[in-house]
This record gives C-alpha cells, structure tokens and sequence, in this order.
C-alpha cells in the first residue's frame, strides 16, 4: 500500500487542496481547518445547513495565511461571500480549538471505498487517501494503526456519513440518493476517523503498512 492523496482544508466546510507532501501533528495536517465560519454566537457553521459555502476553495498562500478563491481571507470581497453563503453576521475566524473538527483530527479513506462507491472523493472529504486496499479492507481496520512513511495513525472507527455527500463539489447540485444508497449499501460508513499517534512528514507515494490491535 501506498499514499495516494493528501488533502487540506483551510477553512471548514469548504473545498480545500491537494498536497504533494505535508507536516503532521497531534492535531492533523498542518494548517487544516484553521478557520471556521461562525455565527454572530461562535457557533461553527458548516456545508450541512449551508452547502454554499462548498463552492469556495481555501488554500494556504505561500505566507501560510489562507486565500479564499485566491483572496487573502481578511478581504471584504471574501467576508460579503462568506455570508452570502452562510447568512447575515457569519464570519471567518481562526481558531485551533478542538471543535474545528467534526470528530478527531484525520480522515483517512482508501481506493477500495472509493472504486466501490464510485462517486468523487470529494464527495468524502478525506485527509488521506491510502492506495493499493482492495474492495472494501478498510472496514476491518477499526483499532488498527497505518504507518505512513515516518508517521503512525490510530484509525478509531469507521466514519458516519451526513448528507455534505449528497452535493456536486463542482455545481453545486444536491443528489440525495448518494445518501441513501451509502446508508443502504456501505450501512452509512465510509472511511475511518483517525488521530495521530507518531507526527511526522509524509509525502504523497510514501510506504503504507497496516498494524492490527494487538
């Protein structure tokens, strides 16, 4: 096995970028998730109750700050997007807080679960994408670990999937049935919530081996 993909995402809840290679911490990718929408309340907004906000793309510029659709994030032009997108009072905000993530800090999906669904892996929003996994092996690597070149991921369980799958990442466009037939045929699971138990740098094409629980 090998790693195929990295990806990151700057801004929560919006389409992000694909890496060559990247540092790892106990708290992920460096630079995911960095900044979160919030209400006028700090509440977390997300592409759940506002799937606008997936047509925008945040990457790191080469300073580190965020460019939201190649505008620093500071910008007017990207506040008024950003609350067309998520309503009135919504606000970038950079945080390393906990809550910028949904459940820990990694999400880790394979080849196998993506030839198997056959939808975009945008779609999943996977940090890692690991290759060379046949079918759909990565539902036998809950407790396991992956060592990822000179890193090591505890992969907990397998991700419950919400209805952010059911948007194009191109137009937009929602198909609810990408839901249900994950429900119904993948039991609402793809890919594994993962944290990171040795940080490191990994690059894309590194050696991937899978450690079972012992």
């Amino acid at each position: 096995m090998w790693l195929q993909e990295i990806w990151r995402y700057p801004v929560k809840s919006m389409a992000g970028e694909s890496l060559a290679a990247a540092d790892v911490t106990e708290s992920g990718i460096g630079g995911d998730r960095i900044l979160q929408v919030r209400n006028p309340d700090g509440r977390i907004l997300t592409a759940r109750t506002k799937p606008a906000l997936l047509r925008h793309r945040a990457v790191l510029g080469p300073d580190g700050d965020a460019l939201v659709d190649g505008r620093p994030w500071r910008s007017a032009d990207v506040a008024r997007d950003v609350e067309a997108a998520a309503g009135a009072g919504a606000r970038l905000a950079r945080s390393d807080a906990q809550d910028r993530f949904d459940v820990l800090p990694l999400l880790v999906a394979t080849d196998g679960m993506l030839s198997a669904t056959g939808y975009d892996r945008r779609r999943f929003r996977p940090n890692l994408v690991i290759a060379g996994v046949p079918g759909l092996a990565e539902r036998r690597w809950e407790g396991g670990q992956l060592q990822i070149g000179g890193i090591r991921v505890g992969m907990e369980d397998l991700r419950s999937r919400c209805i952010m799958t059911t948007f194009d990442p191109d137009t937009g466009e929602q198909d609810l049935n990408v839901l249900r037939r994950v429900q119904r045929e993948f039991d609402g699971v793809l890919g594994l919530n993962s944290r990171v138990v040795v940080p490191g740098r990994i690059a894309v094409g590194d050696k991937v081996e899978f450690l079972p629980r012992a």
